[in-house]
């Protein structure tokens, strides 16, 4: 596999030794909390991540010196599928914590023994206890808003409702079976309270490094520059919680390196990322509604950032009322643009980025009741730019799908051609056995990858190996395979997760 050449300039590139690492499969759990969902709130941290907000979001670097720290990549589901969850290992000797897997950003931090205003449930980094751990000693403020901070410089990462402080540091890094020596990564000591969630100690961004406020090469993206991949690849299966009541269940898989062929069926469907490499955006081509076409925006209205590190899926103004409209009995959308409909409605959605339709759950579409009439339920797609003064011909994404949609296909990140893959789950996986619909009419054709019989294995449920071809013939093999579980952060905690996905 050709080494990937997507580094800017001026970033740092974290040295290792070369070749591609042996398959390494780690079993993943699933968490889940029993609080209300605050949809107000995470609506906002989610229009706030994706620029749209009247407030200023922008990182903030000065010369304070604080402590970094790294870790281990586990996936975990908490609270209900609202965000899947990993543990990587930081340092030497390691530490290993959980950090949310999140394709919509691309910066890693994690939050250090200074930490304050952290839960005391909040597991934190020790860097005084490892021997790798790097810091500079920048005491000065960078007066260039457009240069790249230095270890030891002080990063703020804004959110709107809150914000993440800390020293950008390195050390070394692993996830499961791979590892970067001096991975840059903020070490966080400032932390609005409410950020985090018990268990959970920081975010990895899975996204390109174009985007990254430490300026930081992300994790992934540094393996795949150096040839560690045997294909550049990142897979998600993300599993749907089907026991409330249990904190810890198993909650998916996510693979590096490759696909898992146990955990879907028939070809990936690849589709082209639109423009430069920065978030992972696709154009969105085509919605159903109870089987009905809506008429929806084009050109760049239609852009869309799939995100795993996103609970549901926000659009333009004039699409979410377009599927309200199409939907019997739904009322008009409140000021956070959630729009309410019959509880005994099966809302059937189908979303299309220029391929096959593919279907949601109704499951999924419904996030609970409305708390003033327990007859009506609220959807899981809103109004992105509610109450916000974005530009619709900004390039900020029109569109942010996340897991309510991803929970239903197997997807695919793929870096070299840059795309996303989407497939049909598995039998095995919770698929229904009933594959997408046909490639609506005109639509833009997309590229099909058909599974192969070999590569990496996984350990926990459902277990098998499996590898892509793509349309070269190459093969994907020797990938990592990691358990993911997802989680639904209801109330505070849920809008505080998506707020630090930035």
């Amino acid at each position: 596999m050709a080494p990937l050449a997507l580094a800017l300039p001026f970033l740092f590139l974290p040295t290792l030794a070369l070749g591609v690492a042996d398959p390494i499969h780690v079993p993943l759990t699933r968490r889940g909390a029993h609080k209300k969902l605050d949809v107000n709130k995470e609506a906002n941290k989610l229009r706030t991540k994706y620029g749209f907000s009247t407030a200023p979001v922008t990182p903030r670097r000065t010369g304070i010196g604080r402590r970094a720290s790294a870790a281990g990549i586990a996936i975990t589901n908490q609270d209900d599928d609202a965000s899947y969850f990993g543990s990587i290992s930081i340092g030497t000797p390691s530490q290993t914590f959980g950090v949310i897997l999140d394709t919509g950003s691309s910066d890693l931090w994690l939050a250090g023994t200074s930490c304050t205003r952290c839960d005391r449930q909040t597991p934190l980094f020790q860097s005084a206890q490892s021997s790798t751990f790097q810091t500079g000693t920048a005491t000065s403020t960078n007066t260039n808003s457009n240069a790249a901070p230095v270890l030891g410089q002080q990063v703020e990462i804004q959110y709107g409702s809150g914000a993440v402080a800390g020293q950008l540091s390195s050390d070394t890094v692993s996830m499961g079976g791979f590892t970067v020596s001096d991975q840059k990564f903020l070490n966080v000591d400032q932390l609005t309270s409410g950020l985090l969630d018990g268990s959970v100690s920081g975010i990895m961004g899975l996204a390109f490094d174009t985007i990254a406020s430490t300026g930081a090469t992300p994790f992934w993206q540094t393996l795949a520059s150096n040839g560690q991949l045997s294909s550049p690849e990142m897979s998600f299966w993300l599993a749907r919680s089907s026991d409330a009541q249990t904190q810890d269940v198993p909650g998916g898989v996510f693979t590096l390196g490759g696909t898992n062929s146990s955990l879907f069926s028939g070809n990936i469907e690849f589709l082209d990322l639109t423009g430069t490499p920065s978030f992972w955006l696709l154009s969105m081509s085509n919605i159903t509604v109870n089987g009905k076409s809506v008429q929806i925006s084009t050109g760049n209205a239609a852009v869309s950032a799939i995100d795993t590190g996103t609970t549901l899926i926000g659009g333009p103004t004039a699409d979410v009322a377009a599927i309200k409209a199409a939907v019997g009995g739904s009322d008009s959308p409140s000021s956070s643009g959630f729009f309410n409909f019959p509880c005994t409605t099966e809302l059937q959605v189908s979303l299309s980025f220029g391929g096959s339709l593919w279907p949601i759950n109704s499951a999924d579409m419904n996030i609970g009741q409305e708390p003033n009439d327990p007859s009506l339920c609220i959807a899981a797609i809103f109004d992105l730019s509610q109450g916000t003064n974005i530009d619709a011909n900004s390039n900020n994404p029109n569109w942010v799908v996340g897991d309510t949609f991803l929970k239903n296909v197997y997807s695919v990140f793929r870096s070299s051609p840059a795309s996303v893959g989407f497939a049909q789950l598995s039998t095995a996986a919770g698929g229904s056995g009933a594959g997408p619909s046909p490639q609506p009419s005109g639509a833009t054709s997309a590229s099909l990858t058909s599974p192969s019989s070999s590569g990496s294995a996984v350990v926990g449920t459902p277990s098998g190996s499996g590898s892509s071809t793509d349309t070269s013939g190459n093969t994907t093999s020797g990938a990592v395979s990691i358990g993911a579980s997802a989680a639904l952060v209801f109330g505070s905690v849920l809008s505080a997760l998506f707020a630090t996905n930035l």
